[in-house]
């Protein structure tokens, strides 16, 4: 059954009830100044700080783009691109690509006008939906998108290369219209994170958002009275996934346009939020605000939040026990998954489990696991190898890469890059991404564990550790620390006093106090890390001491 009958049946049994949410909060919070009588007064915006929408309205939203995209010939298969920032609108365009028969190709936010076009090019895309934020971008490579057919833009002062998706839709049909789609019809092409290279097309069918959303129901539990949280962006595979639980249960969900404390606090408190989803960051800034007492838990409602969870990166464990004594009536959880396996899910902790705090867990529901070697086969329980996942949600291919398909797909599995090990429970540890892993004098070192140690010092905000490459070792472990405001006397030997703890051979040869970058998703952007500190000029020898 595809993905689109949710939408159906819920508006059908539940169509007068609210299902989606707009917060914008800096528009709550922003006053400007107007004469009034003679004297300068403050009045608030005309925007609307908050949007909503029912299950009628967004199946009919979705009808209308389906029914305005097959009167412009979208044809079955055709690829429509998704340029948007999180909005109410966003759901609608995806959902009615799908009804239209067409692929759905989300975009991420963050793309250079380069990045644009050749996502654009690469996925064959012929329609680009896109918002005012990417005017500028979309408009400098105009005259070079060949494959595109169209242009549609959602908002106010339609740019003339553009046609008003806004009044198109309007006028198209609410009703569903008559295209039938099936679980091995193809469905979207999503793009990888970028965080090891230039962006993947990842293709996948109707069956995979299927298993998306029936893992991800029962993995929560999402009932009808909960409410969910989505602060991530949509164009990614994890949020997008998570929401697909309260599609399954037909319940709320808030977006929320903004990710400080006091926001993510503020919305839960007054949407009644029972689950929140967070990436690391935003848990450790909410953790910070409330010890530096920039945030008093006083001022908010939070007894409907029940389930905190985090995925889309390894998670310090740490944080987690931090997170458990501020807020000990919180279930915790996390998933593991991957664009490829159609985001969160494939493995799975499971709120039962908060003993294993530090897995990713066991195989998700609908999933099968392995830990493999360099051959591809199994390890020992307790060895460290490649982990390999088989479901219903693992991608058809690289779109038009057959030879990267090709290294990473054999007999239904698909084998993520990333290193784990297992332990006698059989739960799953990631120890890090096989193309992270530093060799330095014949050992291999996992930057994700000495990562995990170095964020549990009080004066680390963040940290990442690098390979950075060595005349006598072949590479040495480097860690850039992003110290705490409050801490920023830090030196590099007190950080190097911290680590003292560590075996030998693990800690870091090298401090380097800088800011951690990280992409939408919550990522490290190791790459560009490495170019930063690790070009020619950084080939160092350096003398082991302790």
């Amino acid at each position: 059954m595809p993905i689109t009958r949710f939408l159906e049946n819920n508006a059908d049994r539940f169509g007068d009830e609210v299902c989606l949410v707009e917060i914008n909060p800096e528009l709550k919070e922003k006053h400007k100044l107007t004469w009034k009588d003679y004297s300068l007064v403050e009045v608030t915006p005309h925007e609307e700080h908050r949007r909503e929408m029912t299950w009628k309205q967004f199946d009919e939203r979705a009808n209308r783009f389906a029914n305005l995209l097959l009167s412009k010939g979208l044809r079955r298969g055709e690829k429509v691109g998704i340029l948007l920032m999180n909005c109410l609108e966003w759901l609608p365009v995806y959902f009615g690509i799908l009804k239209a028969g067409g692929l759905a190709v989300p975009l991420n936010y963050r793309y250079t006008a380069d990045e644009i076009k050749y996502c654009l090019d690469l996925a064959d895309v012929t329609v680009l939906v896109f918002g005012k934020e990417f005017v500028g971008r979309v408009e400098s490579v105009f005259g070079e998108l060949d494959k595109i057919e169209g242009m549609l833009f959602i908002g106010e002062d339609c740019p003339t290369f553009a046609e008003s998706y806004d009044e198109l839709a309007e006028q198209a049909s609410p009703e569903r219209p008559d295209v039938e789609i099936t679980d091995e019809d193809y469905s979207a092409i999503y793009f990888s994170s970028g965080t090891t290279g230039f962006p993947k097309a990842i293709l996948h069918k109707h069956k995979a958002l299927m298993r998306a959303a029936i893992t991800e129901q029962k993995h929560h539990f999402q009932q009808k009275d909960d409410v969910f949280l989505c602060i991530p962006p949509l164009y990614h595979t994890g949020a997008k996934m998570h929401w697909f639980g309260s599609l399954v249960s037909a319940s709320k969900a808030v977006l929320l346009k903004g990710v400080s404390p006091k926001w993510i606090l503020q919305t839960a408190s007054e949407e009644k939020a029972s689950i929140v989803w967070l990436l690391v960051p935003w848990a450790q800034d909410i953790l910070d605000a409330i010890d530096s007492g920039e945030i008093n838990l006083s001022d908010y409602d939070l007894s409907a939040w029940r389930l905190m969870h985090i995925g889309a990166q390894p998670v310090p464990p740490s944080l987690i026990q931090r997170w458990m004594k501020v807020f000990p009536n919180h279930s915790y959880d996390t998933n593991y998954g991957l664009s490829e396996s159609i985001g969160p899910g494939c493995v799975h902790l499971g709120v039962e489990n908060i003993d294993k705090v530090g897995a990713i867990g066991k195989a998700g529901y609908g999933w099968q696991t392995r830990i493999v070697d360099d051959n591809r086969r199994d390890v020992k329980r307790g060895d460290v190898g490649e982990l390999a996942v088989k479901g219903d949600g693992v991608m058809v291919c690289y779109y038009r890469d057959e030879k990267d398909t090709q290294a990473v797909l054999e007999d239904g599995w698909l084998f993520t890059g990333d290193m784990a090990r297992e332990d006698e429970d059989g739960f799953i540890y990631l120890v890090d991404r096989k193309k992270d892993v530093i060799i330095t004098g014949g050992e291999n070192l996992y930057p994700v564990q000495i990562e995990d140690f170095i964020r549990s010092c009080e004066a680390v905000r963040d940290v990442a550790v690098i390979g950075m490459p060595d005349v006598r070792l072949g590479e040495i472990a480097v860690a850039i620390v992003e110290l705490k405001p409050e801490y920023a006397d830090w030196t590099e030997e007190r950080i190097n006093a911290f680590c003292a703890a560590l075996p030998r051979y693990k800690r870091p040869r090298k401090i380097i106090f800088d800011k951690v970058p990280r992409n939408p998703t919550g990522k490290i952007e190791k790459p560009k890390l490495r170019e930063k500190y690790c070009g020619e000029e950084s080939l160092v020898e350096v003398q082991i001491t302790g």
